[in-house]
């Protein structure tokens, strides 16, 4: 957070002073909601919630140097007591991003939002903007009413570039972070079929993402995928000038687009000679190498589209292109490719739907050319009526895929083991499975050196569960320590 003192967080956030506050401590650091994690200078943020309240950990925030604390009763901390936490924190970051546009003319603010993708693309252009300035890009998907703010307010007097994701389960979520936090760049990735039973269909999906080009000034830039035809279509809802990226079509181009036998992603960048970024300067055109350390094809509409972003936002095309040279995700579960035993383990548990599932598999089935191919697949959450149809399809298409073998999770995921068993081509490569640990049983029976595993469901589903133990297993059984848990890939 910009350094901020308690009187003007009251009268920013409508609260009081309470616990012994004077108003005069000062918050030099950022916002927290774990106790654990607070360092000294932070605003603790204690929320009451259904088995924990942040309340409790009052004191243990205040011994690890919390300068001051959010709350809606006073236990006698020095903290601003509000009506509710969330909008104060709400009103603060909204407060803070002001304050932090007018001390930084060069501040940038990019979001992204999209049906699948958005946390990859989200790490990516933090890692091509932070070679060009200070960038907050948090690991992991803090894309709601809660975690939007406390993003914002990680913000400093230095910091160049601020990269937000926004989430949304309904027409509107995304208009009210905007209004948290309005970009100056957004992003659109896609508009699919995750959330279908939330949404209540494609179309309104459309109309909610869309909601992050209608919070454009006419001083921002859109920067849409021209490959998806919903999401061009979001250009007619744009105040600001807009700038389109694909691979067979749109103004930022990729080419020669390939996969190695790991099934790596390798394209070229094409950037045009009129393009121009935000504060007016001519991009340098011309045909840059990318070569990030990403598996699946699918990768590559992310990185381009991080690309077209980030080049719009300032940063050199051969500078950000090197910035991408053998990267990874720092957002874990997410095609997170994970070696032990001689197997490989893609780890893309954190969640899933029909495009990203389908996706994921024909990765899979990549790597079949020169591994024995197992795919462990659980339940996809809300989608609503079509459930049953869309998990069947996708046991049909691991079927033509010609997946190895196929480990189906769950009784909400039974459809897939269904549709592959009807599929025609498979005997008994097909399994069905009641529990997550009934399946790691199994595969630490049934993974050898050689084979590539795939892990993907929806978070709660529970394949998440899996990796870690799985890893540890194989590894020991290899005789070597489990490989560390860092580069992620979505």
């Amino acid at each position: 957070m910009l350094q901020t003192t308690a009187r003007d967080i009251a009268a920013l956030t409508g609260g009081a002073l309470v616990g012994g506050a004077t108003g005069d401590e000062l918050v030099t650091g950022t916002a927290r909601i774990d106790s654990r994690e607070v360092r000294p200078g932070d605003l603790f943020a204690a929320f009451p919630g259904e088995h924990v309240d942040g309340h409790d950990y009052l004191a243990a925030a205040q011994r690890s140097g919390a300068a001051l604390a959010l709350v809606t009763e006073d236990r006698g901390t020095p903290a601003i007591r509000v009506e509710d936490v969330r909008e104060a924190l709400s009103a603060l970051a909204r407060a803070q991003l002001d304050r932090a546009r007018e001390e930084c003319s060069q501040l940038v603010v990019l979001a992204v939002t999209g049906s699948a993708g958005k946390t990859g693309t989200k790490d990516l252009l933090g890692t091509v903007l932070g070679a060009a300035g200070p960038t907050i890009a948090p690991v992991g998907s803090l894309n709601n009413e809660l975690g939007l703010p406390l993003t914002v307010l990680r913000l400093t007097s230095e910091t160049r570039f601020l990269v937000l994701e926004m989430g949304a389960r309904g027409i509107g979520h995304i208009a009210q972070l905007t209004e948290i936090a309005r970009p100056d760049i957004s992003l659109v990735l896609n508009v699919g079929s995750a959330h279908l039973g939330e949404f209540g269909g494609i179309a309104a999906t459309a109309q909610a993402k869309g909601e992050l080009v209608e919070a454009l000034s006419p001083h921002g830039r859109a920067v849409l995928n021209a490959e998806d035809r919903l999401v061009a279509a979001m250009a007619e809802r744009s105040a600001a000038p807009v700038v389109t990226w694909g691979f067979t079509a749109g103004q930022v181009r990729g080419a020669e687009l390939t996969l190695d036998d790991q099934a790596r992603v390798a394209f070229e960048l094409e950037v045009p000679d009129y393009l121009t970024t935000l504060s007016g300067d001519v991009v340098p055109a011309g045909r840059f190498p990318v070569r990030p350390d990403l598996l699946g094809e699918h990768q590559a509409a992310n990185v381009l589209a991080a690309l077209t972003a980030a080049l719009i936002a300032g940063v050199d095309p051969a500078t950000a292109t090197a910035a991408l040279d053998g990267a990874t995700l720092a957002s874990a579960q997410r095609m997170q490719a994970l070696r032990a035993g001689g197997a490989l383990i893609i780890d893309d548990a954190y969640n899933a739907n029909p495009d990203s599932m389908r996706q994921a598999l024909k990765t899979l089935a990549h790597l079949g050319r020169s591994h024995r191919t197992i795919a462990v697949l659980g339940e996809m959450l809300e989608l609503g009526t079509d459930t049953v149809r869309l998990h069947d399809e996708i046991g049909r298409l691991a079927v033509r895929l010609n997946i190895g073998q196929l480990y189906v999770i769950g009784d909400g995921a039974a459809p897939i083991h269904h549709g592959a068993s009807l599929e025609g081509s498979f005997g008994g490569e097909s399994e069905h499975l009641d529990s997550v640990e009934e399946a790691l049983a199994v595969l630490e029976h049934v993974v050898q050196p050689g084979d590539a595993v795939l892990l993907k469901s929806s978070r709660d589903s529970g394949l998440r569960r899996i990796a870690g133990p799985l890893v540890e297993h194989l590894a020991q059984r290899d005789g070597r320590d489990a490989p560390a848990r860092t580069g992620a890939q979505q």
